[in-house]
């Protein structure tokens, strides 16, 4: 048959054919395929399986594609990225797609990251470090050694770590190095706060003292206390100094004058922590920018307004229990939005704006778990053997790390936590330097610090 023929049958064989049934449709074909040699039938098996196999992240647009691929669990689509170059170009570049994955590990987004193929990266380096926190291999441990005395105080900022012992000594130790930067002669210490220039003091002798770093020499000198002095906190920016004791009182300085302000009252219990902090919450009480002053005992928590003007009352007192059998732990944290601490009872957290108590999680299989740092996604939790990562969206436990037998302390002071920017939430950057340190029997002090990523 001509090829012009051939043309015009196949045009009028085609509109016959379309206006057949399905039923009638299939019958043909069949016919055809009994008529048909080995070569149509190869032809036939090739055109099929191009027509029937359809890759169809390749034909939609990229848009319809992202929409298909959100369906898809992140393991599925790891697998999936091994099928072709042209699947793991595509899937790979599914920002929203590894961005929620990575938020559902506790992962932070940066979203000003412009990087197509960045949050898949993100993710492989979150599920290796969330398979280390699982299996209780992100940590390794390390030793400062110099004291030669009891170690009573501890103080942590920005990879610099304070310690204040019974030696008459106060050290600044570099973490990442294990290197002591100063070391100055001080009284002996029950609380230790510093920064670049400056160490403020609480000691077992009543007072609070300031040194200066480069020098060693005592700067200032504050008298007043009846009772050892457990908690100091101060505000450059205030020229204030505040500090919590034994004799039930919390004391407030003028830090630069070395002269005492104002004496709060209310505490029937050791005065073990203060902490100045900027409120970040609205309420009837106080508003944004405001200054506020926490001291905690062993039963209460006490809410105090502080700004230029001293004389203060208090604003509100929490407790957990009217059960004094019922202690608050010594640690305390306060953001400027909540407050947190812990007890017997279990780990209590409340709204700063209305003081309600939010939410109180209990681990009923870990007794007498004590808080050490809380944040957005994750808290730090330990107890006599253990420290504990909590995962707070589930309110579950995710990893924990042997501890050695440390020095005990009732105050809450020979034992913080390192880095807590994690605590908001991990991002591949933040999970580095200090965890843990404790004061050891041995005078040494512990660190546990992040494993480097494999």
């Amino acid at each position: 048959m001509e090829r012009k023929d051939f043309e015009t049958w196949l045009d009028n064989i085609s509109v016959t054919f379309l206006s057949l049934t399905d039923l009638q449709k299939n019958e043909t074909l069949d016919h055809l395929i009994s008529l048909s040699g080995a070569v149509q039938l190869r032809h036939l098996s090739n055109n099929l399986e191009t027509l029937l196999k359809r890759d169809f992240l390749k034909l939609l647009p990229l848009e319809l594609s992202f929409y298909l691929l959100k369906w898809l669990d992140p393991q599925t689509l790891l697998t999936c990225c091994l099928v072709s170059k042209q699947w793991n170009k595509v899937i790979s570049a599914c920002t929203e797609v590894w961005q929620t994955a990575c938020k559902n590990l506790g992962w932070q987004i940066d979203d000003s990251v412009q990087d197509a193929l960045h949050w898949k990266k993100v993710y492989l380096k979150a599920i290796l470090r969330m398979k280390q926190l699982e299996d209780h291999e992100a940590f390794e441990t390390s030793s400062l050694i110099g004291h030669s005395a009891r170690v009573y105080a501890l103080y942590y900022k920005d990879g610099l770590l304070c310690t204040g012992s019974d030696d008459l000594s106060a050290k600044l130790w570099d973490v990442s190095t294990g290197q002591c930067v100063y070391g100055i002669q001080t009284h002996t210490c029950a609380a230790v706060k510093f920064d670049e220039q400056k160490l403020v003091t609480g000691s077992f002798d009543n007072t609070v003292a300031c040194w200066e770093w480069s020098s060693g020499a005592r700067t200032q000198h504050f008298r007043g206390h009846t009772g050892a002095v457990f908690s100091v906190d101060y505000n450059d920016e205030l020229d204030i100094l505040v500090s919590g004791s034994a004799d039930f009182t919390v004391k407030v300085w003028a830090l630069s004058a070395g002269t005492c302000l104002n004496t709060l009252t209310g505490h029937t219990e050791w005065v073990t922590k203060v902490v100045l902090q900027k409120c970040k919450v609205k309420s009837l009480l106080h508003s944004p920018g405001d200054y506020i002053l926490l001291s905690a005992d062993k039963y209460e928590i006490k809410i105090w307004p502080i700004g230029r003007e001293i004389n203060c009352k208090c604003l509100k007192t929490l407790s957990v229990s009217e059960d004094r059998s019922i202690c608050l732990q010594p640690r305390l944290h306060f953001d400027g939005k909540y407050i947190v601490c812990s007890s017997a009872l279990g780990l209590y957290q409340w709204d700063f704006a209305s003081y309600d108590i939010l939410r109180v999680i209990k681990i009923p299989e870990i007794a007498n778990l004590a808080l050490l740092g809380f944040g957005d996604v994750f808290a730090l939790l330990f107890d006599n053997r253990y420290l504990y990562i909590m995962d707070l969206r589930t309110e579950s436990l995710i990893s924990r790390w042997p501890l050695p037998e440390y020095r005990k302390s009732k105050r809450g002071s020979s034992f913080l936590a390192g880095e807590a920017s994690w605590l908001n939430g991990l991002d591949g950057h933040n999970d580095t330097g200090l965890v843990f340190a404790t004061s050891m029997p041995d005078h040494s002090i512990h660190l546990v610090l992040w494993k480097e990523h494999g």
